[in-house]
């Protein structure tokens, strides 16, 4: 994880912008300030309630949000409720999703939602909420609304380690960055290791930056679909899925190309990496598909293939398993034989801590890659006693 003291920006799948400083993570861009404190969601004194917030009032924010059709409430509630263009504020609490709760737990959001416009002196529509961990319990809201006062009144601009710990569920540890080109800073934190097949976005991350940038939500969405939109642990799209960027343009310079995008992919990486119960990263890169679409279903077919999972976690070099879970993927399609020939499994063999499989289709020029974990004993395990 992205800790004090370690490189960032480490992948080899990953290219910052020249010139990129890695700052301590602990800090926020210029003009942030977040905070995190414990409130009795996950027991043990663990933190679990978290606020980040512009000091400013001139923000420009892009909030995305998961297509799943259970949507939690406080999904619900930003789509319904929040101006994704000025989002001052984002409260969040992990060890409750806040899912499956009917209407009584989206009442809970919104107060949630409330009660932290009223201790940061801004409007409802300003504050998005987020929600992550267990499905289909109900809030203990009287706990997390005291906590939602004890949070907003311990905002600082060197708290992003206790607000990275506020967001984590079944994360090893927190994933966050401070990173600094051009003249602008750029800060973001993002939690996630199961039920990760994101469409649209992650599990969670929030971003922020002193950088002006005049339409973020394009800018956004163009990360994403190279980072967040690219990833899978176990082919599962979360209920609670939400990617917020702030930007206050204090520093009076552009967002530098290239930045958001690498910070967004080495966090996506990490959520992979950081898979329950996981031990290595691979990519899959289909070519030669008849157009990008059909490429990125063979990808995911052979990335979420439990087969091609455990053959990366074996070291196996199995091109029969790839085969298979492409030759599934474009089932009644007419295929040359997909044999040793177009496919490059070599890589899973090694002690490559980033491997690669490669697929040739012949069949036109699209092109996909997925990122994807191994599947081992401790994902079972880890899944299997998650609520007893």
């Amino acid at each position: 994880m992205s800790c004090g003291g370690e490189t960032f920006f480490r992948s080899r799948w990953v290219q910052a912008p020249d010139g990129t400083t890695e700052l301590d993570p602990d800090g926020l861009a210029p003009g942030f300030e977040a905070a995190g404190v414990a409130c009795g969601l996950k027991g043990g004194g663990a933190i679990d309630l978290g606020i980040v917030r512009a000091t400013t009032d001139a923000v420009s924010s892009a909030l995305l949000l998961t297509r799943n059709a259970a949507a939690a409430a406080p999904v619900r509630l930003c789509r319904e409720v929040c101006d994704p263009g000025s989002i001052r504020a984002a409260v969040v609490n992990s060890g409750n999703a806040n899912a499956a709760t009917g209407e009584q737990g989206y009442r809970d959001a919104a107060a949630m939602q409330t009660v932290t416009a009223d201790a940061l002196g801004i409007q409802a529509k300003e504050v998005a909420v987020a929600e992550t961990g267990t499905i289909g319990v109900r809030l203990p809201l009287a706990e997390v609304l005291e906590g939602v006062s004890a949070v907003a009144g311990a905002l600082a601009p060197g708290s992003a380690q206790s607000f990275s710990e506020a967001i984590m569920t079944t994360d090893r540890g927190p994933k966050r960055c401070t990173v600094s080109v051009g003249g602008v800073t750029l800060s973001a934190q993002a939690k996630g290791a199961g039920m990760i097949e994101p469409g649209y976005a992650t599990m969670l991350c929030f971003v922020q930056t002193d950088a002006a940038i005049l339409d973020p939500e394009p800018e956004l969405r163009a990360a994403v679909s190279g980072s967040f939109e690219r990833i899978t642990v176990d082919g599962q799209m979360s209920t609670n899925d939400t990617v917020l960027l702030q930007a206050t343009g204090e520093a009076h310079e552009q967002l530098p190309p290239g930045l958001l995008a690498a910070v967004l992919k080495q966090l996506a990486l990490e959520i992979v990496a950081d898979g329950e119960g996981a031990s290595r990263v691979g990519r899959i890169l289909v070519s030669g598909a008849r157009d990008d679409l059909e490429a990125e279903r063979v990808a995911r077919a052979i990335a979420n293939s439990p087969l091609v999972k455990t053959a990366l976690y074996g070291r196996d070099p199995n091109w029969g398993r790839v085969a298979q879970a492409a030759g599934m993927a474009l089932a009644g399609e007419e295929v040359a034989e997909l044999g040793p020939d177009r496919i490059e499994a070599g890589e899973l063999a090694g002690e490559t801590a980033e491997p690669e499989i490669g697929l040739r289709l012949d069949r036109g020029g699209g092109e996909a890659h997925v990122f994807f974990s191994d599947l081992t004993e401790a994902y079972v395990q880890l899944n299997a006693e998650y609520t007893t």
